[in-house]
């Protein structure tokens, strides 16, 4: 194992449960220092605890709330100055229930500030750093919704369909700097972000449920295997290379000087 000062430091958001809670737990296994944010204060400390006990590694926390722009600044400005910053793991998120047209637009206002505005500011924000470095990571998690946005809500799907987007896009922008990108597509995982947006998990089919551990390990294989996108319960990844490689098919005819001959 890399001792962490090899490793360098992990930036997690959303860190003080679920996902990113586990992600913190695995990131430390592996000899990164952590330096970790999220909104509760007292789950952020415990959490820093138990992981300098039981993994010799230094963690920082940090209480934010990224539907903030203030907050979302001082923690874009931290990834930009700090070296030590090797790893960003853009894990906070919210999701939404409901039909579009009877929303909460203020609810719906605050997500797509933490799950696109927030994520899009700290991507650029590592992508700069790290790639002045000339080494580092950003994972970004998404959602297999990005791919079935008509079976979940809509603002939510098109936040995570965003988030993927910008993950294939950056990483074209980072070809050749050295800086590793990532975005993991959960499906059904089993986090508090369920009850936190109104939905009941417990509807759902159990075997459309992954325990977030086994997601997470799932995912982190994915990235150790050089994998740009990660759907963690996707048998065969030749799957995700037709759907990759029926898009490059469209690719010479998506822009064209003409119409197509069956609109005329």
């Amino acid at each position: 194992m890399n001792s962490p000062k090899a490793q360098g430091t992990a930036l997690v958001t959303g860190a003080s449960s679920g996902i990113g809670a586990i992600y913190a737990e695995r990131l430390a296994a592996r000899g990164f220092d952590l330096l970790l944010v999220a909104r509760d204060q007292e789950r952020l400390d415990a959490a820093a605890t138990r992981l300098r006990t039981e993994h010799g590694i230094q963690v920082e926390v940090l209480k934010a709330d990224l539907t903030r722009k203030d907050d979302v600044l001082k923690l874009e400005q931290r990834l930009r100055s700090d070296s030590s910053i090797s790893l960003l793991l853009n894990n906070a998120g919210v999701a939404a229930d409901g039909l579009l047209a009877n929303s909460d637009m203020d609810q719906l206002e605050r997500l797509i500030q933490l799950n696109i505005t927030a994520v899009t500011r700290l991507a650029s924000a590592a992508a700069a750093s790290f790639s002045k470095a000339g080494r580092g990571t950003i994972i970004n998690i998404a959602s297999v919704v990005a791919l079935f946005p008509e079976r979940f809500n809509a603002t939510y799907s098109a936040s995570k369909a965003y988030v993927l987007s910008l993950t294939q896009s950056l990483n074209a922008e980072l070809d050749g700097t050295g800086v590793k990108v990532q975005a993991v597509l959960p499906g059904v995982t089993r986090t508090e972000i369920w009850e936190r947006s109104g939905i009941d998990a417990t509807q759902i089919p159990a075997d459309m449920v992954m325990e977030a551990g086994e997601m997470v390990d799932a995912a982190l294989s994915g990235l150790d295997q050089g994998e740009l996108i990660t759907i963690p319960s996707l048998p065969d990844a030749g799957d995700w290379e037709a759907f990759v490689a029926a898009r490059h098919v469209m690719a010479p005819n998506l822009s064209k000087s003409k119409a197509a001959t069956r609109y005329k």
